[in-house]
């Protein structure tokens, strides 16, 4: 019996070992994937600047098949990556992507995975922290951190700027039973 549980035990280290090698393995090739995709972005949107489709609708640049609208950055995070257009998990697994909203409605949701290189850091976010987010179309938007605050998964609605936030960042914790939404104003 003892050499069941021994064994069990074993296989149990085992697997836990091969999740976390999978996790570390997951998220540099995202940390990599979205460092290309912003070097591409930027040299597009410095070169040839996006158009809007139509007024109030955020311009988007194809980059590998897939559409950004810009690019995020928190210098002091030392964070510089891109923003798909659409969510779906599929796009979480490469970059940040636009939940809601947009830029021209000063209602703009992003969310992206815990990945270290992604939005793992922003928990620990100060107050009075610098956000940049670069449009397509060249538009540089200045913002401030103003608050962080933990919010269930079924908080769908809270995660949608139900305050007036002009930015929300937002990522799962550790564990994925919460959220960390990080609120931004607009610095004019």
């Amino acid at each position: 019996m003892r050499r069941f549980f021994l064994l069990l035990g074993a296989l149990f280290l085992l697997a836990a070992l091969a999740l976390t090698g999978y996790n570390l393995w997951d998220a540099r090739r995202a940390d990599k994937a979205a460092q290309e995709t912003a070097e591409k972005l930027v040299d597009v949107i410095e070169s040839d600047p996006a158009e809007p489709a139509a007024p109030q609708e955020m311009p988007v640049v194809d980059i590998d098949g897939y559409d950004y609208i810009g690019i995020l950055s928190i210098p002091a995070l030392e964070l510089e990556l891109p923003v798909m257009a659409e969510w779906d998990y599929a796009r979480l697994k490469l970059s940040p992507c636009r939940y809601a909203g947009s830029y021209f409605t000063g209602d703009l949701v992003i969310a992206a995975h815990n990945y270290a290189k992604h939005f793992s850091p922003i928990k620990w976010i100060a107050p009075g922290t610098e956000v940049i987010f670069t449009a397509a179309d060249g538009a540089q938007l200045r913002y401030q951190v103003l608050t962080s605050e933990t919010l269930r998964p079924a908080q769908i609605e809270d995660m949608i700027t139900p305050d007036g936030w002009d930015l929300t960042l937002f990522t799962c914790n550790l564990g994925g039973q919460t959220r960390c939404a990080v609120r931004c104003a607009q610095v004019i």
